[in-house]
């Protein structure tokens, strides 16, 4: 079973050029994607302007995993944490109720392009953390390189939930497989490019769930960049 969501579908929400794209519509209560696929909550796209702030972020019990594609994110929460993230750098966070947290692109002159996963916390209470890597663009070249996973393996991030979560960078024409084990779903995102997904062809900016499937098998019709999230199906 496949459940797409294609890129115009998302919500977008424009605050002082700031250009935010929801991928899951909490106010479209008609739409089955309403709240979440399974643990994952949300999936947002950020386009920031050089020096401009985001919106303010009142946090709950989650893990969140930020990746920043381009540019750099500045921040500081009310526990006193603070720091920059780098263009190629992922960040998991894991919140607890009523943090608070501002972020700034870091630069004057370029704009921060920003993706955001909201993870369910596999339990309420954990002791608020936060990690930082990098994941380079050779090490994601032409393969499913992962980046968070539950044991943080091959030195990916570590989450506090069964959940996997892979980047790739993908040449026209590559061809990857993830399979999934029984009782497991997943949740594809196309960051750049286009690639076909069996018939269907996706391109940037649109998701896609897989239930009930053996494998996930994706093929590059051009440059193309993919996130993709290994969970319990919903």
């Amino acid at each position: 079973m496949i459940t797409l969501r294609k890129a115009q579908q998302r919500q977008c929400e424009q605050r002082n050029k700031q250009v935010v794209w929801l991928t899951f519509h909490p106010r479209d209560r008609a739409n089955p994607l309403a709240d979440r696929f399974g643990s994952l909550e949300s999936l947002s796209e950020n386009h920031l302007p050089p020096n401009a702030y985001a919106s303010r972020q009142l946090y709950h019990d989650a893990e969140v995993v930020t990746y920043v594609r381009q540019g750099a994110l500045a921040y500081e929460d009310s526990a006193g944490g603070s720091g920059v993230i780098h263009a190629g750098e992922f960040q998991r966070m894991t919140t607890a109720k009523a943090l608070r947290r501002s972020e700034k692109n870091a630069s004057r002159t370029q704009w921060a392009h920003i993706f955001r996963i909201w993870l369910r916390p596999s339990r309420e209470g954990l002791t608020p953390s936060c990690e930082t890597k990098r994941f380079t663009a050779a090490e994601r070249r032409g393969l499913l390189r992962v980046i968070a996973s539950p044991d943080s393996r091959r030195g990916s991030l570590h989450l506090h939930k069964e959940v996997l979560i892979y980047s790739a960078l993908l040449d026209p024409g590559q061809h990857v497989i993830h399979e999934l084990s029984p009782g497991r779903g997943a949740w594809l995102h196309v960051v750049m490019g286009q690639a076909s997904l069996g018939d269907v062809l996706l391109t940037a900016g649109d998701g896609v769930g897989l239930m009930v499937e053996p494998a996930v098998s994706l093929t590059a019709q051009e440059e193309t960049e993919i996130i993709l999230l290994d969970l319990r199906q919903p």
